[in-house]
């Protein structure tokens, strides 16, 4: 389900207007906004161009929505190029970038703004649970998909369902710790959970992979690691400690298919340590979330297609 209000909340009174008359509004993902041309929406496969013209004080006002009136409050998240706001939408900024000793400071006199739609569907990753439960144990799995594909709304109700546990197929709930570097996996707003990612599970929100993973291992004891977008050696050497200490692993990346996994040089240490037991593989195909197949690395074979 898509809550609105919490986007709206942010928005000019203006744009708040045309957006609660849309049809079809439930499959909104994106809403683009640019100074001086005309507000963007993408909505289920189709682009929606408005007739309405985005004015530098329509984006001014989004911003102090978002901070609460006050931009200093914002300003670590302003240096990383986006904003969370309540409900897990991410806010993408563009504007002039402040860089001091080769790292942007903060970004201002912001001229675009793309609020990417966080949609949480419970139940979603019934169909996939069976290939990632074997004899009552969590296979370490990794969800390839492209952009604006679903990953994450599927990771986020995975996490839900291994923190609970299930009758079918039969899982007692598991400790889970979640690194949600970009805050879009629990939507956390001062520390807690928006949504509902599961009974036993912890959250580092706002946390670097590589250095999250290794905090969770140290102090959480969780049975289960979940964080999404996994891209850097980094990244791949925090995932190797983990599974050394017995740890589970549940992670995402930007990708088109096993192939293409296969192809990037930073999982070729993954690949050669055996580290995933299955991939889910979605694509946009027949909609948001299409599952294409289901990978199992250990035979090399494809379990569903």
């Amino acid at each position: 389900m898509v809550n609105l209000e919490d986007i709206t909340n942010v928005m000019p009174q203006n744009t708040k207007d045309l957006l609660v008359k849309l049809e079809e509004i439930e499959k909104i993902q994106e809403i683009r906004l640019k100074v001086n041309k005309p507000m963007i929406l993408q909505i289920g496969d189709k682009e929606v161009i408005t007739n309405y013209y985005i004015s530098s004080e329509d984006i001014k006002t989004i911003l102090k929505k978002m901070s609460n009136y006050s931009i200093y409050s914002i300003e670590a998240e302003l240096k990383q190029g986006y904003i969370t706001i309540k409900g897990g939408h991410r806010v993408g900024i563009c504007g002039n970038c402040i860089i001091e000793n080769n790292i942007v400071k903060t970004i201002k006199n912001i001229s675009s703004v793309n609020i990417r739609v966080c949609k949480e569907i419970i139940g979603c990753s019934n169909i996939v649970m069976p290939a990632i439960i074997e004899r009552k144990t969590i296979l370490n799995t990794i969800i390839i998909s492209p952009p604006k594909c679903g990953k994450t709304t599927l990771i986020r109700d995975i996490t839900r369902n291994i923190s609970n546990g299930m009758k079918n197929p039969q899982i007692i709930g598991k400790k889970v710790c979640v690194v949600d570097e970009r805050s879009e996996i629990c939507a956390s707003s001062d520390g807690v959970p928006q949504l509902d990612v599961g009974l036993r599970t912890d959250v580092l929100d706002n946390c670097p992979k590589s250095q999250g993973i290794m905090m969770a291992i140290r102090s959480m004891s969780p049975d289960v690691i979940v964080c999404d977008e996994i891209g850097t050696y980094e990244d791949v050497k925090s995932i190797l400690a983990a599974l050394n200490c017995g740890i589970n692993l549940i992670t995402t990346i930007h990708g088109f298919g096993i192939e293409d996994l296969k192809n990037r040089n930073v999982f070729k240490e993954v690949l050669d340590n055996h580290i995933f037991q299955r991939a889910i593989v979605l694509s946009g195909k027949g909609g948001v979330g299409t599952l294409e197949y289901v990978y199992d690395f250990n035979s090399g074979t494809f379990m569903a297609r």
